[in-house]
């Protein structure tokens, strides 16, 4: 086995003293390493020494960057080497059905002149017109392909019984018809778009590893998966040498906290799953758009969300209503609105990569970025109060442990 030592600036400084630790120290082959002398042990001690020595600083690269243009700050996404911004756009309900194509196109243009790089779709969406949309758009503005992510999900394709599910068959297929209603060669991650019991998972790892091997995608990812099946997926790529999955899509928000807050962030640690988030404002409730009734124009009053209108109508959406009046004074407060609020409070938990917006026009896209900006004000004491109005946060194995 070879082994190859990058010449940092740290190994360059260390040599000397790590040549000195080596010297005459009996080695694993049986032979004494002297200056000059075996140097295949004294490499390998080298490195031994100097990864004992900066294994606390091997996470440097997760660092969350700012950009000075734009104020927008990018994380890793999960512990891959994606950099992806902390805001991305969704294109769910919107593009190709609730509003115009012009409109998509604007508000594409003023989400990547603000730093936005992650646009997010699936081919269920207005039935595939959403990529076609956003296809259009990409082609239209002539963006560099290096400069942006593209991630759309798989699962629902079409009504035939092969066309839906994440058989190999329908990974491949259906991704190849996204990436032509996209009019791209490839997209950076796709994402199995839930869980399949008609799929044995090592087909679905197979498929996905080889259409990031043909360069149809850069990764793959889950989205509503448990943490038992991310980790089998996990496993079943180590297992047989095959590509795990590097991201988990997940509803999260001030109502919907337990699988991102307690779930996740152990699979984070252990197997380097980020969290890509949606919904932060929770389909409009949290922005007090359903208070006292519900909008003709409203994403509760289209036809196909008749469970969203129920929800805000129910009992349980109005005590969440009551919760939110609370947490509207906090917003007042630190002189931002609910909405900035509620997107900031998603960015600050730990190992969440990028929070989805969906927005219907320029003036809510400008709102959401703008939780950037409150995201420094939400202090320890701010949180624990906010989680006091709330009184559901979830309970983690290391709060239980204590």
């Amino acid at each position: 086995m070879q082994v190859s030592i990058a010449c940092t600036e740290h190994n360059l400084k260390s040599r000397s003293s790590d040549d000195r630790l080596c010297s005459n120290r009996p080695t694993s082959c049986g032979s004494t390493v002297t200056n000059g002398g075996h140097a295949k042990c004294r490499t390998t001690a080298v490195l031994t020494h100097n990864l004992s020595q900066n294994s606390p600083q091997l996470p440097i690269y997760l660092k969350e960057s700012t950009s000075r243009g734009t104020g927008m700050k990018y994380r890793n996404l999960g512990k891959s080497g994606l950099r992806v911004s902390c805001l991305g756009l969704g294109t769910w309900v919107t593009f190709g059905s609730q509003i115009s194509d012009e409109m998509a196109e604007n508000i594409m243009a003023v989400a990547f002149e603000h730093g936005v790089n992650l646009f997010d779709t699936a081919e269920v969406y207005a039935s595939g017109k959403a990529e076609v949309t956003l296809g259009n758009i990409i082609k239209k503005r002539g963006w560099r392909r290096s400069s942006f992510v593209i991630t759309t999900k798989i699962y629902w394709g079409g009504q035939a019984e092969t066309e839906r599910g994440l058989s190999r068959k329908h990974i491949i297929e259906g991704l190849k018809g996204s990436l032509e209603r996209l009019q791209l060669d490839y997209v950076d991650i796709i994402f199995a778009n839930r869980t399949d019991a008609n799929s044995p998972m090592e087909e679905i790892v197979r498929a996905m590893t080889y259409v990031i091997n043909q360069g149809m995608a850069m990764y793959w990812g889950t989205s509503r998966w448990s943490s038992m099946e991310i980790m089998e997926a996990y496993s079943v790529a180590r297992q047989f040498n095959l590509i795990p999955p590097v991201c988990e899509q997940a509803e999260y928000h001030l109502f919907q906290r337990d699988k991102v807050e307690a779930q996740l962030p152990e699979l984070y640690h252990k197997i380097g799953i980020g969290a890509m988030t949606w919904s932060p404002l929770a389909c409009g409730l949290i922005t007090g758009k359903y208070e006292d009734s519900i909008p003709e124009n409203s994403r509760a009053a289209l036809k196909g969300y008749q469970w969203l209108k129920e929800k805000v109508t129910s009992e349980e959406g109005r005590r969440q209503q009551t919760k939110l009046k609370e947490v509207h004074a906090i917003a007042e407060r630190l002189n931002c609105s609910t909405a900035q609020l509620a997107v900031a409070w998603c960015l600050r938990s730990e190992g969440v990569s990028s929070v989805l917006l969906g927005v219907s026009n320029v003036e809510q896209l400008l709102e959401n970025l703008g939780s950037i900006q409150v995201l420094p004000q939400l202090t320890p004491q701010t949180i624990s109060e906010i989680d006091g109005i709330l009184g559901n946060k979830p309970h983690t194995k290391k709060e239980s442990r204590s």
